[in-house]
């Protein structure tokens, strides 16, 4: 028994906690899948397992550089509170509930490929961290309603089995919209937010033109550079907040929160703007992780589709989509960052003083992530009143729902931290309360719950996401009579031109 511990522990912490090794593994047995070369096979393999190792630098340099802003904006508001961070969590409960969470993610990752291969739920899921992340919540949620830690692993496996399949297959429709075809999924446990602000996108943005299509003054053309705008922009809010932060807060306190140590505030701003830049760079490392990834994945992924799951598609991490929509992701960001503040301020007005509910203070790494993500999606069915108003949506989701999960969270729910991500809220919210009917009554209301969600889904698949519908029709159909009306503008403009050169000749 020992001996077979290890070799689950191995397998999840080493190599399915790690998502590079397991996109390279992915990627070896798709090109071995169709029969290429050796050398073709590690070459993919490495370059698949180096895009995202490239993509998780990048997000490793933008959370970096979030840090001081977050304590910065934190500090100059005098907020107090709890920051939904999930590797704070995971942390503080893995030495309780760690040999629970490695069984879960191996045994659920068993019964994810099962369901792909024979099913039509075709989704492998493959973002690593998140798979860490769920089955730590479903551990501590299950073990305060089941005493039985065999049970509290079994039906974890399950859980996180079903919706690990489950909800790539909610969001396909809308990731198709976004990508414009079939080949992707997402795989990330924020994918409530990301349909909401969907399907807020497509309701509220049926005449509102790309938040791709911004046309910048001449003299301001150089923002139609991503990297550039970006950048300006955190550059901007770092120095408006950083000003604010001299002014409020005494210079020793305000000089701790850059890691530059500055012990003047010339070098305090430097260091603000410093980390603005950092911003931008990291972001950037984000992007060109994710145009790797595409080009040796997404092609090797074709083997495993064709030969060991057959139909099956990669369900990836939330930065895949970022490149598909550059502004829509900082606007999302921005916007969900409002979101979250107004529903901050509901709780500490109105849910906190009458509820109890704890006082949830928005987080960057969050906001930026599944806040740039959730414009994505909204700009794809809705432009960018869909952006603005689907993150701002994601936004109070992302509030709201981590300060109703620490009420199941049992004594976890006392902590300084929670799950931070939509789907870790209400899925756990679901499962916490369900699970409180009693250790017989409670596991067999679950499992019928698993089976109903997952039963839901394949209908959905097979009704709906394999038939092609799409959302946000209106909207499209908006785009391409904006597109039309161009096209036949810039014509007209030709023929004028050409028609005065001949009356001058």
């Amino acid at each position: 028994m020992n001996v077979f511990m290890l070799v689950l522990n191995f397998i999840s912490k080493e190599i399915l906690n790690v998502p590079a090794y397991l996109i390279g593994i992915v990627a070896a047995v798709g090109l071995i899948a169709l029969k290429r070369s050796a050398g073709q096979v590690v070459s993919g393999a490495l370059k698949a397992a180096m895009g995202y190792l490239i993509l998780g630098a990048g997000a490793t340099v933008v959370t970096a550089a979030l840090a001081p802003f977050g304590e910065l904006v934190l500090k100059s508001t005098g907020a107090h509170g709890v920051v939904p961070t999930n590797e704070v969590i995971v942390g503080q409960a893995s030495s309780q509930f760690g040999s629970a969470s490695a069984y879960i993610i191996v045994l659920s990752f068993i019964i994810m490929l099962l369901a792909a291969r024979f099913t039509p739920l075709k989704y492998v899921f493959l973002t690593g961290h998140h798979m860490v992340f769920m089955s730590m919540m479903l551990a501590i949620v299950l073990s305060f309603g089941l005493k039985d830690q065999w049970l509290v692993v079994l039906l974890g496996s399950v859980l996180m089995g079903v919706i690990m399949v489950v909800m790539p297959a909610f969001a396909q429709p809308f990731m198709n919209r976004v990508t414009g075809s079939d080949k992707l999924s997402i795989g990330h446990f924020n994918t409530l937010g990301y349909i909401v602000s969907g399907a807020v996108g497509a309701a509220a943005g049926k005449k509102s033109k790309s938040t791709e299509d911004i046309n910048f003054p001449k003299g301001l053309s150089f923002l139609r550079d991503s990297m550039v705008s970006t950048t300006l922009l955190m550059v901007i809010l770092y120095l408006v907040f950083s000003v604010w932060g001299a002014i409020v807060l005494p210079a020793e306190t305000a000089f701790k929160i850059f890691a530059s140590n500055p012990d003047n505030y010339g070098s305090f701003f430097m260091a603000a703007f410093a980390q603005a830049l950092q911003f931008g760079i990291g972001v950037s490392i984000i992007l060109y992780g994710v145009r790797i990834i595409l080009g040796e994945l997404v092609p090797a992924f074709q083997g495993i589709a064709n030969k060991v799951v057959p139909g099956a598609k990669p369900a990836l991490d939330i930065p895949i989509v970022f490149p598909y929509g550059a502004n829509a992701s900082l606007i999302g960001f921005l916007s969900s960052f409002v979101g979250g503040l107004v529903a901050l301020g509901i709780i500490a007005v109105w849910l906190g003083p009458v509820w109890g509910v704890a006082l949830i203070l928005p987080g960057m790494v969050p906001h930026f992530f599944d806040g740039g993500g959730a414009g994505v999606f909204g700009n794809a069915t809705g432009g960018r009143v869909g952006a603005i108003a689907g993150a701002f949506i994601n936004g109070m989701l992302i509030t709201f729902l981590p300060a109703a999960l620490m009420t199941v969270m049992g004594s976890f729910g006392l902590s300084n931290s929670t799950f931070g991500d939509a789907d870790f809220g209400w899925y756990g919210i679901v499962v916490g309360n369900l699970v409180h009917l009693g250790p017989v009554g409670g596991a067999i209301v679950l499992f019928v719950f698993a089976v109903i969600l997952f039963a839901v889904a394949w209908v959905w698949q097979v009704k709906v996401v394999n038939k092609g519908w799409l959302p946000g029709v209106k909207h499209a159909e908006f785009i391409e009579q904006v597109k039309a009306e161009e096209k036949a503008a810039k014509a007209a403009a030709r023929a004028a031109k050409a028609a005065k050169t001949a009356d001058r000749a």
